[in-house]
């Protein structure tokens, strides 16, 4: 065998790993947004964006992002069913927010919210194909 070979990587793990990727293109994405003018003397003030900041908001906003972080996990330890269409499932919900949230942002923002809707976008495909080989192949495999 060539070491030089590639192994063929379980899409269970290139769905994590594209998880984990948008869960950094996120944490970057509201980190550079700090340097935007106005944004630490709104945060000041309790604002963001148009919206008044509440303790519901931010739940909101923190559920939002555990649940990618969370996906980094339950992609990998789920039953392959339920897995595959949680992945489709949420691939498109975050695919329609980063589309949603980048118009009328700064380029930067922009910039990120393409490549997270390539990661989504990613993911959705990853998950689609996970077929019924790999199903059929898992349920051979013994499991702990």
């Amino acid at each position: 065998m060539d070491e030089r070979a590639d192994i063929k990587v379980h899409v269970r793990f290139k769905l994590s790993a594209l998880w984990a990727g948008l869960m950094f293109c996120y944490i970057y994405n509201d980190y550079f947004q700090l340097y935007q003018p106005g944004q630490l003397g709104g945060m000041l003030h309790g604002k963001m964006a148009s919206m008044t900041v509440t303790p519901g908001l931010l739940l909101i906003f923190a559920l939002v992002l555990a649940i990618p972080a969370a996906m980094i996990f339950l992609s990998l330890a789920l039953q392959q069913t339920v897995a595959r269409w949680l992945n489709i499932a949420l691939a498109v919900v975050y695919s329609v927010i980063d589309i949603l949230t980048m118009f009328g942002s700064w380029s930067y923002y922009i910039f990120f919210n393409a490549v997270e809707t390539v990661f989504t976008m990613l993911i959705l495909w990853y998950a689609i194909k996970w077929s019924a080989g790999v199903r059929g192949a898992a349920a051979k495999s013994p499991t702990p």
